[in-house]
C-alpha cells in the first residue's frame, strides 16, 4: 500500500490518499490506476476505505463525521469513483481536510469537489475539471508500438496462407472480444471475417484470442471451426485476475471489437498497436464518438483501414490519460 520512496511533497512527507471503494471492477480501475500513476511520481501512502451505504454516508456529511478515517493519517487526496463515493468523499474531507478527487461525472455539483476527472466524451467542462480520453485504468505503458512495421514497410500483411503455424518465439498479437452493447450490433459472421483474415494475412504472428461475459454463446466455437493454426483461444472463463494486463503486456499488437470501449484504452496504455475489429453502430452517441475520434487522431486503426494500407497508424504519442492527470495534479497541487 506503500509506493516506492521516489519522491516526497513539499513538506517531505510521503502523500496520503485515501480511496473510497464501491466494490465495482470497472471504478476501481479508474481510482486505483491513478493512485499508481501518483505513486510513481511521489512516496505515496494509499487506504482504502469502503465507501458504505448512501444514507450513511448522507448523515456523516451533515454532521461532519467520517468514522471511517478514524486511526489513519489525515488525508492529502480522498479519491473515489462511482455513484456511492460521492457522499463520503465530501464527507472525508469536511471531517479530516485534503482535496476531495471525484472520477466519472458526479451526479452532486461539481462544484462541491476539488477535482472531477471527467471523460471528454461527457462534454463538461469546468475550472475544477480534468478531461480524460476515455476512462482511466491501472496499465502501466510498455513496449511502444513504434517498431512495428507501418504502411509501405516490406512486412505488410502477405497473401493468406492456410494453416501456416508460427513458431513459439514468434511476436504476439492479442484479440479481445466484447459482445451484445447498447451502442453496435453484434453479428458473428462480421467478426469471424474480420479476425480470420487478421490472422491468415500474418502467418508469422502467434495469435491468442480472449472472448467475454458478453460475447454471444457459439462464437468461439465458430471460430474454432476455422482451425487457424497460428491462433490460441482462451475462453474469458479461464483467465484469471490480471489475464488481461499481463498479456497486453506481452503483445506487441491488439485488436478489440469496437464495442469494447474500456479494453481500447487499456491496450493504448499498455503502448502496443491497437486494431478495431469493426462492428455496425445502432446508433451515433457519445461512446461511438469517443472511438470516432481516437481513430480520425491516429491511435486506433479501423480493420479495414488496416486492410487498405497494410500496416497500423503511427500512434501520435504516448497514450496514458492517469499519469496526464497525475502530472497535473502533483504541478497543480504538490
Amino acid at each position: 500500500m506503500t509506493a516506492p520512496q521516489e519522491q516526497k511533497t513539499g513538506d517531505g512527507k510521503p502523500l496520503v490518499i485515501w480511496r473510497l471503494t464501491d466494490g465495482k471492477p470497472g471504478h476501481e480501475n479508474q481510482s486505483l490506476g491513478l493512485s499508481n500513476a501518483l505513486a510513481r511520481r511521489l512516496a505515496v501512502t494509499r487506504h482504502d476505505i469502503p465507501a458504505g451505504g448512501r444514507l450513511t454516508a448522507w448523515i456523516h456529511w451533515l454532521s461532519g463525521r467520517f468514522p471511517s478515517g478514524h486511526g489513519l493519517p489525515p488525508p492529502d487526496l480522498i479519491i473515489g469513483a462511482g455513484h456511492q463515493t460521492h457522499l463520503g468523499l465530501l464527507a472525508a474531507r469536511r471531517a479530516f481536510g485534503g482535496r476531495a478527487v471525484v472520477i466519472m461525472k458526479p451526479t452532486l455539483p461539481r462544484r462541491l469537489f476539488d477535482l472531477c476527472v471527467i471523460p471528454e466524451h461527457d462534454g463538461v467542462s469546468g475550472d475544477n475539471v480534468f478531461l480524460t480520453r476515455g476512462v482511466m485504468n491501472t496499465i502501466a505503458p510498455g513496449r511502444s508500438a513504434s517498431g512495428l512495421k507501418q504502411p509501405g514497410d516490406e512486412s505488410a500483411p502477405t497473401e493468406p496462407v492456410d494453416n501456416a503455424s508460427a513458431r513459439e518465439d514468434a511476436p504476439q498479437t492479442l484479440i479481445l472480444l466484447g459482445g451484445t452493447s447498447p451502442h453496435y450490433k453484434w453479428r458473428d459472421e462480421v467478426v469471424l471475417n474480420q479476425v480470420e483474415a487478421i490472422v491468415r494475412q500474418q502467418p508469422a504472428e502467434r495469435f491468442l484470442l480472449s472472448d467475454s461475459r458478453r460475447t454471444p454463446a457459439g462464437c468461439m466455437e465458430k471460430i474454432a471451426a476455422l482451425r487457424l493454426a497460428n491462433l490460441s483461444l482462451i475462453p474469458w472463463r479461464q483467465t484469471g485476475p490480471g489475464w488481461v494486463a499481463e498479456q497486453l503486456g506481452l503483445s506487441h499488437a491488439v485488436w478489440v471489437s469496437e464495442d469494447s470501449v474500456s479494453m481500447v484504452y487499456e491496450a493504448l496504455t499498455s503502448g502496443a498497436a491497437v486494431g478495431l475489429i469493426t462492428l455496425e453502430q445502432n446508433k451515433p452517441g457519445r461512446i461511438s464518438g469517443g472511438v470516432e475520434r481516437l481513430v480520425t487522431e491516429g491511435w486506433v486503426t479501423p480493420f479495414g483501414h488496416w486492410r487498405e494500407a497494410g500496416g497500423y497508424a503511427r500512434s501520435p504519442g504516448v497514450f496514458d490519460e492517469a499519469a496526464r492527470c497525475a502530472a497535473w495534479m502533483v504541478e497543480q497541487w504538490l
